[in-house]
């Protein structure tokens, strides 16, 4: 018997495009003999739809026709299993559209990787793909992620964080903490956004100005990094758990400019750009595959990223993106990608991994966390408020 995986893709965030893009390439090499695939497409204003057109890509390019082509609907726990119910609700008719036995979320940045979409997929009680709300959490916080990696001895560039309002209320003290702490020149992020959204280097005190009035826009909350100007960037990635992980080959992209752009990842040197259905995604990106490293960088790299990926305690797949000063020959871990884009699966392949076998590991791995969780305790079948004679509050029962 077959199955039934839901895939989730789209969502409210900068990156829906690209969870588009990913679900698609997932969705081409999944095991059609295996799974019954069930699209859940979230809108950019939270709606969720199932239809059998959402993995054909360029029907994207006419979003009122496809969305009037879909069903929206809700998920219902009867206490049994999980149900894709028409909603609104037909009085008439057949209401349950199908069911989920898992859940295989492919939503990139906000309400994707940063636990959102696990902590509703945890409350339906459904085995999904991934991480958990706590890993996603920690890694789509580069804030919180860095003060993690750095307690756990793993290298972080040197960095300051605070606050848009603090910003705001103590500007000049911000900068002089920033010029005096890290000079320049410095990376201005926003504080929990992937895909290099909402970044820009700054040389000058007005550029960091500029590139913090830029980030604001995004988050909240800002993170400064000391640039490396001399710099090669690696990214490797790891599948697995916290028990067992293996990674991947090396990568070394390409940016068009002094920071890997948005653009350099997903449009690459722009063939793709007006093509949708030829689209890969990151694999589309510029790149050396493998990357050239010497022996003792590789092996530091692939250590650091299976620390970095058991640290957080992520689960599924994931990309742990390095720096390199090339001065020192320092090696910095720069942030872990818990959904990466086309799921790093050219990565894999270039390792030996079919994108199919790497999507039935990750199916096992959701499989094998919910056997595993099945036997913790997480509620008491007693209900003390049914025991008699027990005060509850000031009254007896």
């Amino acid at each position: 018997m077959k199955i039934k995986l839901g895939i989730f893709f789209g969502g409210k965030s900068v990156e829906h495009e690209i969870a588009v893009i990913t679900a698609n390439q997932a969705y081409s090499s999944i095991d059609k003999e295996k799974y019954e695939i069930i699209p859940i497409y979230i809108s950019k204003n939270g709606v969720l739809y199932t239809g059998e057109h959402l993995f054909e890509l360029e029907k994207y390019r006419d979003m009122k026709t496809l969305i009037e082509s879909c069903i929206p609907v809700t998920l219902v726990n009867d206490g049994k299993e999980v149900k894709i119910v028409r909603f609104p609700m037909r009085k008439f008719g057949q209401n349950v559209i199908n069911t989920i036995e898992v859940a295989f979320p492919i939503m990139h940045g906000t309400n994707g990787e940063d636990g959102t979409i696990q902590g509703y997929l945890e409350l339906l009680g459904i085995p999904y793909v991934g991480c958990d709300i706590i890993a996603s959490s920690i890694g789509m916080d580069k804030i919180i992620m860095k003060k993690v990696l750095k307690e756990s001895g793993i290298p972080v560039v040197d960095h300051i964080s605070f606050y848009s309002m603090e910003y705001i209320q103590k500007e000049e003290e911000i900068k002089y903490e920033i010029e005096e702490k890290l000079g320049y020149p410095v990376i201005v992020k926003p504080g929990n956004l992937g895909s290099s959204v909402g970044i820009r280097k700054a040389k000058t005190k007005q550029e960091i100005e500029e590139a913090i009035d830029f980030a604001m826009q995004f988050s909240d909350r800002i993170l400064v990094e000391k640039a490396i100007v001399d710099l090669k960037e690696i990214n490797c990635s790891v599948i697995g758990d916290y028990i067992n992980c293996d990674t991947s080959v090396c990568e070394e992209p390409i940016s068009t400019d002094e920071i890997l752009s948005y653009t350099d990842k997903y449009v690459g040197n722009g063939k793709n750009k007006n093509n949708m259905q030829g689209s890969k995604g990151m694999a589309a990106s510029q790149k050396k595959l493998p990357a050239d490293l010497s022996e003792k960088d590789r092996i530091e790299i692939e250590n650091l990223a299976k620390k970095t990926f058991k640290v957080i305690g992520a689960n599924g797949v994931s990309r742990i993106d390095f720096l390199i000063d090339k001065q020192t020959e320092k090696i910095y871990v720069n942030e872990i990608n818990t959904i990466p884009g086309a799921l790093s699966y050219y990565l894999w392949e270039a390792s030996g991994k079919t994108f199919t076998k790497e999507i039935d590991e990750l199916v096992e791995l959701a499989l094998k966390r919910k056997r595993s969780r099945e036997k913790m305790i997480f509620s008491y079948e007693q209900n003390i408020l049914a025991l008699n004679g027990r005060k509850i509050g000031n009254k007896t029962k």
